[in-house]
C-alpha cells in the first residue's frame, strides 16, 4: 500500500536516474567549457593554446584520479536504492552541499580580479573531467537497459 507521500515522490526507474546523473555531469561540463572558450576567445594574447593544452591535462587527472571514483560511488549507490528511488537520488544528501559549495567558488572566482584566462584552465579542468566521467554513467545506463537489471557494474 502507497502512502500519500509516496504518490507525491518523483520516482523513476534506476537506469534512468543513472541517465539523469550523466546528462547533469556532461551538461554542466559543457557549461564550464562554454566559460572557458568565450574567455580564451576574447584574450588578446598569443598563448590560447597553452591555456587550453594545461586545462587539457589537468581534466584527464581529474577525471581518473577523482571523478571517476565519485562516479563509482555514486554507481554503487544507486544500485543499493530502492527499486524507484527519488529523481533527485542521483546525487547523496552530501553531494548536493559540495556542489553547493563548488557553484558557491566558480561565482566567486568569474568575480574575481584573477584574469581569465588563468581561470579557463580551472573551467576547462573541471569541464572536461566532468564531461569525460559522465560517459561511465551512460556506458552503465546502455548496460543496465540492455540487461534489463540494475545488477551490472
Amino acid at each position: 500500500m502507497h502512502s500519500k507521500k509516496d504518490k507525491l515522490k518523483p520516482s523513476v526507474e534506476k537506469p534512468l536516474l543513472l541517465f539523469i546523473s550523466g546528462l547533469m555531469w556532461f551538461c554542466i561540463g559543457v557549461m564550464l567549457n562554454a566559460f572557458a572558450v568565450n574567455w580564451l576567445m576574447g584574450y588578446e594574447g598569443k598563448w590560447h593554446y597553452l591555456f587550453a593544452g594545461i586545462g587539457f591535462f589537468m581534466a584527464l587527472i581529474i577525471h581518473h584520479f577523482g571523478f571517476l571514483r565519485i562516479v563509482d560511488k555514486n554507481l554503487g549507490r544507486i544500485k543499493t536504492l530502492e527499486e524507484r528511488p527519488s529523481v533527485f537520488a542521483f546525487m547523496s544528501w552530501r553531494s548536493y552541499v559540495l556542489v553547493l559549495i563548488m557553484v558557491s567558488m566558480g561565482i566567486a572566482l568569474r568575480h574575481s580580479a584573477l584574469p581569465k584566462q588563468y581561470l579557463s584552465i580551472i573551467y576547462i579542468a573541471i569541464g572536461l573531467a566532468l564531461m569525460l566521467s559522465s560517459i561511465r554513467y551512460f556506458r552503465i545506463f546502455v548496460a543496465w537497459t540492455k540487461s534489463g537489471t540494475s545488477d551490472r557494474r
